[in-house]
């Protein structure tokens, strides 16, 4: 095996196509920690944390560039490090954004060194492509349904942000869970929406959400709210009184700017200000809590095991060779990417 791969660097801050730059000369990480294992990575998936962090951190924050983008992986064990894992085991999984950045590794490489408690075996349901994308968002969404929502049988969550991939995981864990599913989308999603299994569909673009659910108060009112696209308007929390129930949950992935632009940055400044807001002082009355993913190997095999048992499916939007990464994150940028936008690292892989 040569000591080099081939991995699209992170070099700077910006868009993709201005951080972005293919080498062929990336060294193979050739000393593995105890715990660590080397992947040889079949398909990689993206994720708009990976643009974001590209957009927004500047070079000198601990970003840890260069570095190959991005978190989401399935692959092939090419050395177990004596872990539970041996050469030859099909894996998924993924790189978090602190480990990536302190170890330099990342997704959008053809090798990846990484801890095997962030790893577990492939299905065999699933292909290569398929799993790629399962990690991030789909622990992500079942960290905050279970972990920190609680959510039970019987229960209602509404979730913003249906067919984006935290959404469509979501939508699907709920269901599972024997939740009740009210999801929003635009309406050209809206059967992409319903066949993940939602019980009421709301098309986000008719009307703000705030004053359609002000104007149209669910009975009983929800027990959570997810929002699943870090969303940086506040308007829908701060309204939710109308319409999510006094001991219940706002959720949210965000608020995470699209990029440095100051009315973006502004945005995030109002959401935060409203958020913090004490209610004596006329802050909203309903809990709000931002969360962020942490990698918990339990977590990971029970979404192992939904994706077994078939009762989680992964989504997949659209599939691109290694060459064409860029033409990728163009698909991510363009929000219109229902479920996971995946690279084939292999190019023999299904």
């Amino acid at each position: 095996m040569s000591n080099v791969q081939r991995a699209w660097i992170v070099e700077r801050r910006g868009r993709p196509s201005h951080a972005l730059k293919l080498r062929s000369d990336w060294k193979i990480p050739n000393k593995l920690e105890p715990g660590e294992v080397l992947v040889r990575v079949q398909a990689a998936a993206l994720n708009p944390v990976g643009y974001k962090l590209m957009a927004v951190l500047p070079n000198f924050m601990g970003s840890g560039r260069p570095l190959p983008a991005e978190q989401d992986i399935s692959g092939v064990i090419e050395d177990g490090n004596g872990t539970e894992f041996s050469k030859g085991d099909e894996v998924f999984g993924f790189i978090a954004v602190d480990l990536s950045q302190a170890t330099r590794q990342g997704a959008l490489a053809q090798y990846v060194k990484m801890p095997a408690d962030f790893l577990v075996m492939r299905p065999s349901n699933v292909s290569p492509v398929e799993a790629a994308g399962i990690t991030l968002a789909g622990q992500t969404a079942y960290q905050g349904l279970v972990d920190i929502a609680k959510l039970e049988a019987g229960q209602t969550v509404f979730i913003n942000g249906g067919s984006s991939a935290v959404g469509a995981f979501a939508i699907q864990i709920a269901k599972a869970i024997g939740a009740r599913v009210v999801a929003t989308a635009s309406g050209k999603n809206e059967d992409f929406v319903r066949r993940l299994g939602v019980d009421e569909f709301i098309d986000y673009t008719k009307k703000p959400l705030h004053e359609y659910l002000t104007t149209n108060p669910p009975s009983p009112k929800y027990h959570l709210i997810l929002d699943a696209v870090a969303l940086i308007d506040s308007a829908l929390y701060t309204h939710s009184p109308a319409y999510l129930a006094p001991n219940g949950l706002f959720l949210s992935t965000g608020p995470f700017p699209k990029n440095a632009s100051s009315s973006e940055l502004w945005k995030g400044i109002k959401t935060i200000t409203a958020v913090l807001t004490p209610r004596w002082l006329g802050g909203t009355n309903r809990r709000y809590a931002i969360f962020l993913l942490k990698n918990k190997k339990s977590n990971l095999e029970a979404l192992q095991r939904m994706i077994a048992n078939g009762s989680v499916k992964p989504v997949v939007d659209s599939v691109y060779e290694f060459e064409d990464v860029l033409k990728a994150y163009e698909r991510l940028l363009s929000s219109r990417a229902t479920g996971k936008v995946v690279v084939k690292v292999d190019p023999l892989v299904d």
